[in-house]
Parts: structure tokens; C-alpha cells; sequence
């Protein structure tokens, strides 16, 4: 029998190798399907006589323990003899003899467990001896189950034949056992594993459990899908182990972990560039820049894009078509902003973000022409930065961005929300994300080769339909565009739900007057096709199945020739309200703004502008497209001053987007041969610019009748036979520029100092804080006459200083000095000494030298 068992462990020596398998990690394998020693092998049966030797002994330590603690135990008074036989002396095993033994056989630990247990161990035992409960056999006399079970794991796996001690453990203290996440078993033996597996199911809470067991008796080994580099060389030498390894990374160094950051990367900043109007080059080296252009947009060049300073180029395009494009049902949201030189590579993604205009209910997306065709790019929606607010407000823009590795056209749109999804043989679903009551049901087999399907809901307003076709009884379903790609029908029927026209359920409609339309998106035509499909609806939704895409829209309405009916109404719900205004500039009546704005803007517009423009009422309501072009003609007798890019003859174009401004500011003046005030007029045509008008149609109407949309009267008055400023147009009273600490200035005094201004008025001006756009229309009113042009601007900004408090004049010295213009800085002072003195003689002569009165003026 020793002989045997030196054989048992010299064996289980050369086993000393052991596969855990994690569920979390690889799956857990069924023990149908774990390979295992057959039973039978030990047909000694030395493995039996083994385990209940060692069970003797542990029993024995436990009476004796049990013993000290409460004195001598017998059961009926005295042990029989085959048990006094069977125990024998206690021998000493240890946790060390108990591990170096294998093939322990669970199914004697099984049967000698419910047989010859003391009474206190039993699973019927009280609650009171459930707290002396002991878990020996099989685990060693030493090992408590504190030491093995925690609130969340519980560890039998370095203990031979640990499984079997799983079931005894959940018969004492299920309530303990129930609420573990980690599991370890150890097990050779079918017997104690299927004894162990029959407790998994009450085990709810558990989320990995690891088996070990002989790897000589391992047949089979799964471990694909996860994330290994090399099998171990003690695995791949086993005869009999098959391994099944996909999709594992087997030969590829695994990844270095991330290197922490350095307290030098840590504090790195990219440095910030705030560019002006007037600015539009810049440099980026390899730290990296975060720029910010003027209206809001962003450019932020990540440190390494590139290798060496390199110089940009920005630039706002004005929304024509050329720079534009737009699907159906799309909206401009900005104008177009290009990035120079064009296809400049960087070696990283370069973010750029461009300011946009709200958009509800729709999808806004980043459009880039890269010189032959538009794409659309993924997009993320922010704020812009605190400290760079386009708004007048103060609240940041919103941006747009998207992340380039070479620079071209970029534009923001709207679009209605776009679902997408890949349909293969297999079938799918797609739902809307902005109705999920909207959804698309492809069947098996719907299609041979896998295209992708795409989704558009467009939202419309009930009450704006019943409007344009008169009927307060119409209601409309959400709008569908259909379209997949390839274009080919589908080899079986599409289930299509969409929710029923507002106000309808299932119990209230009227299937005579529910009308399903297919739209034609090429031929812009709406049909009926309510007969030739299987519809039908439930309580909220009404379902039809179709074979090919296109749009397909919901009515209830009474009204006949239904297809006739939306197709009008589609038009008319394509196109905006509009209204044009013409103002004229208070203080130039040849400056005239000219604006067309949806109806719903005009009255706030107007308002904001009263207080510098004048003019006639706006115009009536008329109708455009997004993105459609008109223009604007100066008539009898009024024509623009210079040529324009977007200006023939006397016509202005203009392409209409609904979220911009469409704005332009012109200089008028009488067409030649007029004399005198002019009672001109400004006409608005839809379409582009006639070619080859006839000069009698000319003088009249600078378009055709039939593409006529609104006329609008125009005065100028007569101009000077100078041509030169004049003080009296400014209608200023007697100017008093300063304070009594500071000093004053006069009219006289500021013509006096504008005669030696000459070609620095500019950078005066940007130091006095006057704007760009009011400089460049200074210089633009008297781009022929510089004196006039000096004079305007500085009286421009000493109409501004009427209200801003003491120091006039002092601001004006420093602007001087900051200009390098010390000489001008030096008269200024001398003058307002001068005057300063005079005005304190003439206190002292009229004895009112000791009196704080203001002057009403400075004597000369």
C-alpha cells in the first residue's frame, strides 16, 4: 500500500501543471465538455484507502479539539467496534501531505461525508452547530472557513479535491455562500465537479469562476478572442491538448503600458492667437497654436502637426453657389470658411470649428470641398472659448468641428437627422432616432449582396399644411426619405411603420380618407399609391410594406385629386416668407443697406437698426428657396457708384439662405444725366441677372415683369457742386471736446491738427479705438478727398467721446503718442495750455477766479 502510494505522488509530480479558466475572460466551458481522467483507473483502489485514512485523521483532530473546548464526547455512550476498527490511531497529516496527494477520490469523501460524519456536520444539524462548523475532510483540520470564504470569493482551488467541499459548505451556510462573485475549485474527480456544479445555479451573484485540474488529462483548451501573445511552452508540449487560440494576438509583443506624464508635458499649454479682421495670414510651429478668427471660429494645431513654422492662410467666402452645396431639405448654417494653402498635410489632425446659427430638430454637420467634390464630415458640437465671444451678448459661440489633415472649403449645414444602417442577407432593423416610432423591418434574405440603407425623417407642421390647402380637417404624417446603395430592389418586402397623421388613431379613422403618397425626388411628383400597397394601421401607427425606396408621406384629408394636392403644397412648404428692406445711412444718404430676411426677423431687424438707418416700410411677403438667387436693381434714376464682383449694370445679386443675413451695404448716385434730387427706386427680381436687356426696358425695370417680386421708393438728394466734406452736413452744435481738468478743443482746433494727420489717419484711428468696418467706410465715402476723409474720422470719433467722461483729451494725446506721432501729441498740449490759460485770465478779470463754474466755451 506505501509502495502504491509513493507512485500516486511521484505521478503527481510530473502534473504539477494546472489550466484556470476565467468566465470573465474566455467563457466558461460546461462539464460535459471538460476532459477528464475516465473513471476506473485506480484499480487498486489505494486512492480510496488513501482519502479514508486522512479523513480519520482529521475527524480525530476535530473530536479532540471538541473536546478541549467542551469536555468528552461520546455517541450513545461508547464507539463501536468497527468504528474504533476503522479510525485507529489519529495519525498527523498536514496541509503539505494533504497537497502532495493526488487522484483524491471525491466519491468516497461524498459517501463517507453522509455516512459516517459526526452528527454536529450534518446539513440537518441546528443552527447552533452550523456556528461550530468544521470543513474537515477534505480541507485540512487547520484551515477555518474564515480562511477561505470572504463576502465576495471563496478559494478551494489550492486544496486537493476542493469541489467536494463545496457542496458540504453550501448545505451549513447557504445564506454566506449566496452572495460570493469569485469561485476557485479544485478537482480531478468527476464526481466532486458535478457535485460542486449542481450548487452553481443558487450561486446568483457570481461572476468568474476559475477550475484547475490535471493537465495530462486536458483534452481540449479554449481561448480564443482574447488577448494573448504566447502559449506558454508547458502547454504546447502536451501529446493530447488540442488549443483553440483565434483571434489572439499569438507572435505580436504585447503593447508597453502608457507612460505616465511628466511634470514638464503635464504643465505644457498650447499657446493661444487672436487674430483681427485685417489679419488674415498667421505662422504655426511644431508647439502647436489654438487660433481664433475673427466671428467666432477656431483652428487648434496640436503640438507636432507640424515639423517646421509654417504659414496659413484664412479666409471668409460669401455664400454664392460656387462655394455652397446643398441636398434637398438642407439649410445654410454659415458662410464658407477657407483654410490656405490648400491640401496642406499634417502630420496630425488639425480641429477646426466653425460658428453656426441654431438649428432645431435638425442634424448640423461640417461640409468640406476639396476642389472637385463636397463630403461630409463627422462632427462634435461645443461652445466656443469664454474669452472669445462673437455675440454682443457675450455668450460664446456655437462650433461646429471636425478634424482635417489638410486644409480646404468648410461650411456648416442643417440637415433633417440621417439614419443609416448595413443591411446584409441576414436582415435588420432601423430605427428613426428623432421618432423611434419610426422603423424599418428587413426580413431574411431582403437582399443578395450587403448596401447600406439611409433614413431621413422630416418634421412638418400640421397647422402650416392646413393652411395651404384650406382644409382645417388636414393632417400630415412625418415626411420619409428612403435611399440605400446600392439602388435595387429588395427580394423581399420592407415593413415600414410610421406614426399616424396628428389627431388620427386607430378607432377614429377613416380608411377612405387615409392616402399613402410616393414622391419622386428627381421629378419633384407625388403619386397615390394607397391601392397598390398592403396598408393597414394599429391603435397609433399605420404599417405598409414597399420593395423599393424613395419618399413616402402620410395624408388624411377629404379633399379628391390628392397627389395634385401635395404636390403643391410641398412646393410651398419648401419655400420661405420673406421681406426686403431698403435703408438709407442717416448720415449719408448715398450709403443704402439692402437686406432680404424671412418675415418672422424683419420687425426685430428694423428695430435695431432705427437708430443709424431710415427708409420706406419693408416690402410684402414674397417667396423664396433656400439657396435660390434674385437680385436687385437701382431704377429711375438711381445707379451703384463703382463696379462691383456682384454687380452689372446697376444689379446687385443675391443668393437667399435663411439663417444668414443676406446683406449688402452700396454706394448710390445719380445715374448720368440726372440733376438735382433723385426719386429713384429699387426692384427686387427672383432668378439671375438678365443678359442683353433692352435699353428701353432698361430705364424702366432692370428685370423681366414675370420674375418681378417687390419694389421699394428711394430718395437722394442733390450732391455739392464740391464734392468736398462740409461741416454743416456733420449737424454738430459748437464743439466742446474735453473737460475743465484736462482742457478743451474746438472745431477750429481739430481742423488745424487733421491738416498734419496725412496717410497715418489709419493707425490714429485703430488707436483712438475707432473699428475697421468704420475706418474702410470713412475711407470708402472720400477715397477721393484726403483732408475730408482725416476730418470725418476724427470728428466720427469725437461724436463718440460726447458721453464717455473726463480725460477727452488726454486720449487723444496718448493715441497720438502710441501712433508715433509726439510732434501732433506736443501741439495738442500746447493748445489746451494755451486755452486754459486764457480761460483762467478771464476769471480773474471779472473777479470769478476762485469759482468752480464750467465754461460754456473756450475763447480764442
Amino acid at each position: 500500500m506505501e509502495s502504491s502510494n509513493e507512485e500516486e505522488v511521484a505521478s503527481d509530480e510530473d502534473d504539477a501543471h494546472q489550466a484556470t479558466v476565467k468566465a470573465e475572460e474566455i467563457g466558461f466551458t460546461p462539464p460535459s465538455k471538460l476532459s477528464r481522467t475516465p473513471k476506473g483507473e485506480d484499480p487498486d483502489g489505494s486512492n480510496n484507502i488513501l482519502a479514508g485514512r486522512l479523513c480519520g485523521g482529521l475527524m480525530h483532530q476535530d473530536l479532540v479539539k471538541s473536546e478541549r473546548e467542551t469536555g468528552p464526547k461520546r455517541s450513545n455512550g461508547m464507539m463501536d467496534e468497527g468504528q474504533a476498527r476503522f479510525w485507529g490511531p489519529a495519525p498527523s497529516v498536514s496541509p503539505s501531505s494533504l497537497m502532495d496527494t493526488c487522484g483524491l477520490s471525491m466519491s468516497s469523501l461524498s459517501s463517507f461525508s453522509s455516512n459516517h460524519l459526526h452528527p454536529s456536520l450534518s446539513p440537518s444539524s441546528s443552527p447552533s452547530s452550523s456556528s461550530v462548523f468544521s470543513l474537515t475532510p477534505p480541507l485540512p483540520p487547520s484551515v477555518e472557513l474564515p480562511a477561505v470564504l470572504t463576502d465576495t470569493r471563496l478559494t478551494l482551488d489550492v486544496y486537493q479535491g476542493g469541489a467536494a467541499a463545496l457542496p458540504l459548505i453550501w448545505r451549513s451556510v447557504p445564506d454566506q455562500l449566496i452572495g460570493i462573485k469569485y469561485l476557485r475549485l479544485g478537482s480531478e474527480d468527476e464526481t466532486g465537479l458535478d457535485g460542486a456544479l449542481e450548487v452553481l445555479p443558487h450561486l446568483t451573484e457570481l461572476r468568474s469562476l476559475a477550475i484547475r485540474a490535471s493537465l495530462l488529462s486536458l483534452r481540449e483548451l479554449v481561448v480564443y478572442s482574447n488577448n494573448l501573445h504566447l502559449i506558454p511552452h508547458c502547454l504546447d508540449s502536451l501529446p493530447l491538448l488540442k488549443i483553440d487560440a483565434r483571434d489572439n494576438p499569438l507572435g505580436q509583443p504585447p503593447a508597453p503600458p502608457p507612460l505616465p506624464p511628466t511634470s514638464e508635458k503635464a504643465e505644457t499649454k498650447i499657446p493661444e492667437l487672436h487674430l483681427g479682421f485685417n489679419q488674415h495670414s498667421f505662422c504655426v510651429s511644431s508647439a502647436g497654436c489654438h487660433v481664433f478668427l475673427p466671428g467666432g471660429a477656431e483652428l487648434l494645431f496640436p503640438p507636432g502637426c507640424l515639423l517646421t513654422t509654417t504659414r496659413l492662410e484664412w479666409a471668409e467666402k460669401r455664400p454664392e453657389r460656387k462655394w455652397v452645396w446643398l441636398e434637398e431639405h438642407d439649410i445654410l448654417l454659415s458662410r464658407s470658411l477657407e483654410l490656405r494653402p490648400h491640401g496642406t498635410a499634417f502630420l496630425k489632425p488639425v480641429d477646426v470649428c466653425v460658428p453656426y446659427h441654431r438649428a432645431k430638430r435638425r442634424e448640423v454637420v461640417v461640409r468640406r470641398f476639396d476642389g472637385q467634390s463636397w463630403s461630409t464630415l463627422p462632427t462634435t458640437l461645443r461652445r466656443g472659448s469664454e474669452g472669445h465671444s462673437s455675440h454682443p451678448s457675450g455668450h460664446p459661440a456655437r462650433l461646429a468641428c471636425c478634424a482635417v489633415n489638410q486644409f480646404s472649403w468648410f461650411m456648416v449645414v442643417s440637415r433633417p437627422v440621417k439614419d443609416s444602417c448595413c443591411l446584409t442577407p441576414a436582415g435588420a432593423l432601423l430605427v428613426s432616432s428623432s421618432d423611434p416610432g419610426i422603423k424599418l423591418h428587413f426580413p431574411p434574405h431582403s437582399t443578395a449582396q450587403t448596401c447600406n440603407i439611409t433614413l431621413q425623417v422630416l418634421h412638418v407642421s400640421v397647422s402650416e399644411v392646413q393652411t395651404l390647402c384650406g382644409d382645417n380637417q388636414t393632417s400630415v404624417s412625418p415626411l420619409l426619405c428612403l435611399s440605400q446603395t446600392p439602388t435595387t430592389d429588395f427580394l423581399q418586402r420592407i415593413k415600414v411603420q410610421i406614426p399616424l397623421p396628428s389627431g388620427i388613431t386607430g378607432h377614429t379613422v377613416d380608411m377612405s380618407c387615409l392616402h399613402l403618397l410616393h414622391g419622386d425626388p428627381a421629378a419633384q411628383t407625388w403619386t397615390d399609391i394607397t391601392s397598390q400597397v398592403s396598408l393597414y394601421v394599429t391603435h397609433l401607427y399605420a404599417i405598409f410594406y414597399i420593395t423599393h425606396f424613395s419618399w413616402y408621406w402620410l395624408w388624411y384629408t377629404t379633399k379628391t385629386c390628392v397627389s395634385g394636392v401635395v404636390r403643391k403644397v410641398y412646393h410651398k412648404l419648401k419655400r420661405f416668407k420673406v421681406q426686403f428692406l431698403v435703408l438709407q445711412r442717416k448720415t449719408d444718404r448715398s450709403q443704402v443697406m439692402l437686406q432680404c430676411l424671412p418675415s418672422n426677423k424683419v420687425d426685430d431687424r428694423v428695430k435695431s437698426l432705427l437708430e443709424k438707418y431710415d427708409g420706406p416700410l419693408p416690402s410684402d411677403l414674397c417667396d423664396l428657396l433656400e439657396g435660390e438667387q434674385f437680385f436687385a436693381g437701382f431704377e429711375r434714376g438711381l445707379d451703384i457708384s463703382t463696379e462691383r464682383p456682384d454687380c452689372v449694370g446697376g444689379r446687385l445679386c443675391f443668393v437667399f439662405y435663411s439663417s444668414l443675413k443676406n446683406l449688402k451695404e452700396v454706394y448710390i448716385c445719380p445715374a448720368q444725366g440726372h440733376q438735382g434730387p433723385v426719386r429713384g427706386q429699387v426692384s427686387f427680381y427672383r432668378g439671375e441677372i438678365p443678359d442683353n436687356l433692352p435699353e428701353e426696358v432698361a430705364i424702366k425695370r432692370k428685370g423681366h415683369n414675370n420674375q418681378w417680386l417687390a419694389t421699394l421708393p428711394l430718395k437722394l438728394p442733390a450732391l455739392n457742386s464740391e464734392n468736398t466734406f462740409v461741416m454743416g452736413d456733420l449737424q454738430l452744435p459748437p464743439l466742446n471736446l474735453g473737460d475743465p481738468e484736462s482742457g478743451y478743443l474746438t472745431e477750429s482746433n481739430l481742423l488745424s491738427i487733421s491738416l498734419q494727420i496725412g496717410q497715418d489717419w489709419r493707425v490714429i484711428g485703430i488707436n483712438l479705438g475707432l473699428s475697421y468696418q468704420e475706418l474702410d467706410r470713412i475711407q470708402y465715402k472720400h477715397r477721393d478727398n484726403l483732408g475730408a476723409l482725416v476730418l470725418e474720422m476724427l470728428f466720427h470719433w469725437a461724436r463718440g467721446q460726447r458721453n464717455a467722461g473726463p480725460g477727452t483729451v488726454t486720449r487723444l494725446v496718448t493715441a497720438m503718442i502710441d501712433s508715433d506721432r509726439r510732434d501732433l501729441a506736443d501741439e495738442i498740449e500746447d493748445i489746451v495750455n494755451i486755452g486754459r490759460r486764457k480761460y483762467s485770465e478771464s476769471l480773474r478779470r471779472v473777479g470769478l477766479e476762485g469759482e468752480s463754474s464750467s465754461p460754456a466755451g473756450t475763447p480764442q
